[in-house]
């Protein structure tokens, strides 16, 4: 009975360990994620560069786990190369061992001081970046709290004599070691926990430096595993090179520390002789000497990994330019042409997410989210085909209308791809937001809905057809459209306002979520305009440089 309780005692400090681990990742990456992500992806440059990105920011966010799911989100987005893309993983790496090196001194004091902390924070603050900090706080000490408690939980077990039984068995079998490492690592979601736990059995003598530094081979391989498992849905070998890739530096650095293992702990023991620290510092020198042995080879271990790992060219793909004829750059007329048949696609596929926000702000259709996503992620692709394929024509060939005519279908590309990305992150997070909270809007509120969004997809296709047939009368009518969605946002926004002075709180919540996707309807409706009404009116000299009423008089 007694070993059951010490049995149950080691799983719930396990399990409070992960989650002070969890809680700290969760915390840093809701108070800074979205700042991190977009450093990062203009961060990731050159191998060097990249390198030190992922090193600091997974010591920020305290997980190589997160850190390698964002670098194979920007690598499947085709928004960093290959190359960095790799050397951000290594750096990420070693991130990881700062953080085994800052746990591996005795910190169990400072566990209540940052939980009181913590819950100041949390306690005191809406949801906000230092509400999310106090999560950070709290989550840390639970963690040095869970670290004290094994400690003490081992000090007893180094006379259990089943234990010793198993754990020495394990020492003959290294590979065995590292496969059970590196699934525990792998469940976790976490080397920074395993690797603490092993230097707490490491500290207790109750493995030898040996089978430590084996158990510590199988955490780093662990957590290479997630990126390959959740880091892409898509089919496309292409979209597994980066996480595969990771997966073989790791694969290749342990196999060549499992040759060296017999030397190891007598080669351990000249940087320190106290067995928890040997973890630590071992941890830190097997992934230093792996950045350090592939960063120079990263450029054919790349194209080995292109060759092994070709893209896969889906017809059915909405990215895949159908009408960007390269052999007719000889003649801009034709190339602006099927550029412009290009850009009548976005057009279409901006009907089908504004047909799929449509019916999510009328019920729950979060399951449509991914597509829709898909979606826009295609056409933003597209846009940039586009502009690539028209910036790339000859200049002195075209005449006056030619770049006109150029001008405009840039301008309606983009339009088209900053509304689609508008309904995507906007209307669709919006509805999906509303409904997760389990509300949704009342009658008058869903019917007035309707109808805009029946408004706006006839405005999408009047501006289709303007970009396809100039005709001035039609553009000024769709310019007007502007005024129609300004004063429906005015006339919502007054009314939340007096929901608010009237104390009706349900109602202003309500009013925030319907006065956000007005605006966002109005934005919509206002690239719309942008995208082909304005060149046109532009051309016939009927707009006015500015809406100022006496801009002379200001000026002067």
């Amino acid at each position: 009975m007694k070993e059951l309780f010490a049995l149950l005692d080691f799983g719930g400090y396990i399990a409070l360990l992960l989650w002070g681990v969890h809680m700290v990742q969760s915390g840093v990456q809701r108070a800074f994620g979205a700042t991190l992500g977009v450093w990062m992806g203009h961060a990731l440059g050159t191998r060097v560069r990249a390198f030190f990105t992922g090193l600091a920011i997974t010591s920020a966010i305290q997980s190589s786990t997160a850190t390698g799911l964002m670098i194979v989100s920007f690598a499947a987005g085709g928004l960093v190369a290959l190359g960095p893309g790799l050397a951000a993983m290594l750096g990420a790496n070693v991130g990881t061992t700062l953080i085994v090196q800052l746990l591996s001194f005795n910190l169990t004091a400072l566990a209540p001081a940052f939980i009181l902390v913590g819950v100041w924070l949390f306690r005191r603050n809406q949801p906000s970046r230092r509400r999310d900090l106090g999560r950070v706080f709290i989550g840390l000490g639970l963690l040095l709290m869970a670290l004290h408690q094994l400690v003490q939980l081992f000090a007893p077990l180094q006379d259990a004599s089943l234990l010793r039984i198993l754990l020495n068995a394990l020492s003959d079998q290294p590979v065995i070691a590292l496969l059970l490492a590196a699934i525990l690592a792998w469940a976790a979601h976490s080397s920074v926990a395993v690797v603490v736990l092993i230097m707490s059995l490491a500290g207790h003598g109750l493995v030898t430096p040996s089978l430590a530094f084996a158990l510590v081979l199988g955490a780093n391989l662990g957590t290479s595993i997630n990126p390959i498992l959740e880091g892409s849905g898509d089919n496309d070998p292409a979209a597994r090179r980066l996480p595969l890739g990771n997966l073989g530096t790791r694969l290749a650095g342990c196999i060549l520390a499992l040759l060296l293992l017999p030397w190891l702990p007598s080669l351990m023991a000249i940087f320190s002789s106290d067995p928890a620290r040997a973890v630590a510092n071992f941890h830190t020198l097997f992934n230093v000497l792996t950045a350090l042995l592939f960063l120079p080879v990263l450029t054919p271990y790349s194209k080995l990994l292109v060759r092994l790992l070709p893209k896969r060219t889906d017809p059915n793909d909405p990215s895949r330019p159908q009408y960007l004829d390269e052999s007719a750059h000889e003649v801009p007329g034709i190339a602006l042409g099927n550029a412009a048949r290009e850009a009548l696609r976005l057009a279409d596929m901006l009907q089908s997410l504004l047909g799929m926000a449509r019916a999510s702000l009328l019920q729950d259709n979060r399951h449509r989210n991914a597509h829709a996503r898909y979606i826009s992620n295609a056409i933003s692709r597209l846009d940039q085909l586009i502009t690539t394929y028209v910036a790339t024509l000859d200049q002195d060939a075209m005449n006056s209308a030619d770049h006109r005519r150029r001008d405009e279908i840039l301008v309606f590309s983009t339009k088209i791809a900053h509304a689609a990305s508008l309904v995507t992150g906007g209307l669709l997070a919006h509805a999906a937001s509303l409904f997760k909270k389990g509300r949704s809007f009342n009658a008058k509120q869903g019917a007035e809905l309707t109808t805009m969004m029946d408004r706006l997809i006839r405005n999408q296709r009047q501006a289709a057809a303007l970009f396809v047939a100039e005709d001035v009368r039609s553009a000024k009518f769709l310019a007007f459209e502007k005024d129609h969605f300004r004063e429906l946002e005015t006339s919502a926004a007054e009314q939340h306002l007096e929901n608010i002075k009237s104390g009706r709180l349900d109602e202003a919540e309500l009013g925030s979520f319907y006065l956000d996707i007005l605006r966002d309807i109005k934005t919509v409706n206002s690239y719309l305009v942008e995208a082909s009404a304005y060149p046109i009116l532009a051309k016939n000299n009927e707009l006015l440089p500015n809406r100022l009423r006496d801009s002379e008089g200001l000026l002067e």
